[in-house]
């Protein structure tokens, strides 16, 4: 049975209200999990693993997709991999912060939240009052050639629908990545930031994530490594 599709409000986009699709007899012939392990001289042993490894070059592609943004904004550049890399980060905060979620879930639905921009590139706020990436479609089309492709598909439908405890908190962490390098271009004097940060500090849905927003912008984005102020960076050398 087909399934139907419901609008995001978050997401701005349609997605399955039944998310996981029929696993057909194939897929099904290439299931790692129990245990089970293909005899390696077997055909389906060597097709699995070949798409086990168009898999990995794909996630590469990441780090050749721009997060596009960035271009309106003015200043700044960054990957879709660099995106996803300080929002994992961001997500074992959260999960640690935050109370009754499952860390592991949470880190997962991080680390693939935006995998489908390998094949639909990433979409600005300007970008969608145009177009429309069908990334239910690019998400099924990878997770069918995969014996871990459910569970791929299934974090990524959980993350898009926001309802679970875990999705709304990976929610928040791609916001709170986005907040992290808006506070980082202001301190370096991008004057647009501040009105990009109003928006984006609305977008959150958790009380953990405003309250640590809350201390980002309070915070000079040098502090980590510049709060002392000693002779060290005049002589560059221990006493």
């Amino acid at each position: 049975m087909q399934a139907g599709y419901v609008l995001n409000p978050w997401m701005a986009h349609y997605i399955p209200v039944h998310p996981a699709p029929a696993i057909i007899a194939s897929r099904k012939a290439l299931d790692f999990s129990h245990g089970h392990r293909l005899n390696k001289k077997s055909l389906l042993y060597g097709v699995t693993m070949k798409r086990i490894a168009n898999f990995l070059f794909e996630a590469g592609m990441l780090k050749r997709t721009p997060r596009t943004g960035f271009q309106f904004l003015g200043s700044g550049a960054e990957s879709v991999a660099e995106h996803i890399f300080r929002t994992v980060y961001i997500g074992f905060v959260l999960g640690h912060l935050a109370s009754d979620v499952d860390k592991d879930k949470l880190l997962k639905m991080c680390l693939f939240h935006d995998l489908p921009e390998a094949r639909t590139g990433d979409l600005n706020y300007v970008n969608k009052k145009y177009v429309k990436a069908d990334e239910i479609k690019a998400v099924n089309d990878l997770a069918d050639t995969l014996p871990f492709g459910d569970e791929i598909r299934e974090l990524i439908y959980e993350f898009m629908k926001g309802e679970s405890p875990e999705a709304k908190l990976a929610y928040d962490a791609d916001q709170l990545e986005m907040i992290v390098a808006l506070k980082e271009y202001k301190d370096l004097g991008n004057t647009y930031a501040e009105e990009w940060l109003d928006f984006a500090l609305k977008r959150l849905k958790t009380d953990v994530a405003r309250e640590l927003a809350g201390t980002i912008l309070e915070t000079d984005s040098s502090l980590w490594w510049f709060s002392d102020k000693s002779d060290w960076w005049i002589r560059g050398e221990k006493d």
